[in-house]
């Protein structure tokens, strides 16, 4: 509920008029119960009329049919128009970054395409500029979620979902996994850290000066299930992302070139 980027205040929004819709319905419902707990109690001293025999009331049943339904319709609408709103980035002013991530056991991996960097367990984005996360698994099915940007969206093997978020302010933000994946789902967290462009292009000049490249010996190791503590890569085998996603079934719309294909089971190939 302190939303920092316009698809975090879009889902509030949404999140608060639904609690209303709902509270119209729940609480003359409560109000009821209470009453006609009281009204028609079995005591002998109740005067309440006894009538055997009634059937129903068409008004009452046209109120209590009737408002769900004009709720439904309200949320339906307003639900749908956030989501179509969300579909698209959030500022069109400003040149989106592509972020590809792959959940893995227990740990986050973040790959930089435009970059060629990737990071573990900790994403740094520019502030006020639109993030298109591209999700996947290499693990067990996960959920992507970072609670003061925008909502979760699924990781699963040979899928790339994708998820528009954007951080208004800089600050470091906090990111979960939010689906059970086994023993060390509970550690499957990570931190989202908004820079000012001018400091962010800094620090992936710093990545590709001072950190490590990532092979596929290193690639290997990440998939076995456990926790790491966070870690810099200056580059990652090209396509990584989009092969993860072939080996499990799924595709990419951009043809990988010739020369270039990367098998993440294959580690001698590629030393």
């Amino acid at each position: 509920m302190d939303p920092k980027g316009p698809v975090g205040e879009e889902e509030k929004h949404l999140i608060l008029l639904t609690t209303l819709l709902i509270a119209i319905v729940v609480i003359p419902v409560i109000i009821l119960l209470i009453y006609i707990i009281y009204r028609y109690r079995d005591t002998p001293s109740n005067t309440a009329r006894y009538r055997p025999k009634w059937g129903d009331n068409k008004y009452l049943e046209i109120i209590w049919w009737g408002i769900p339904i004009i709720i439904t319709v309200f949320m339906a609408y307003f639900t749908g128009k956030s989501v179509f709103a969300l579909v698209k980035p959030p500022t069109t002013d400003v040149k989106p970054i592509t972020i590809q991530v792959t959940s893995l056991d227990w740990k986050w991996l973040f790959q930089y395409p435009d970059q060629n960097i990737a990071t573990v367990n900790y994403v740094d984005i520019p502030a006020g500029r639109p993030v298109q996360f591209i999700l996947t698994s290499d693990a067990p099915m996960n959920s992507f979620w970072i609670p003061q940007l925008g909502g979760q969206e699924y990781t699963m093997p040979g899928m790339a979902m994708r998820l528009w978020l954007q951080a208004n302010e800089t600050g470091k933000y906090f990111g979960t996994g939010a689906n059970f994946t086994g023993e060390g789902f509970a550690h499957m967290q990570f931190d989202v850290i908004a820079k000012t462009e001018a400091e962010f292009n800094r620090w992936v000049n710093k990545v590709k000066a001072a950190g490590k490249p990532m092979d596929m010996a290193i690639y290997n190791r990440l998939k076995q299930p456990g926790l790491v503590n966070k870690q810099t890569y200056s580059s990652y085998p090209p396509h990584a992302f989009e092969m993860t996603l072939m080996k499990n079934g799924g595709h990419y719309h951009e043809r990988i070139p010739e020369g270039n294909q990367f098998n993440p089971n294959d580690t001698e190939k590629t030393k």
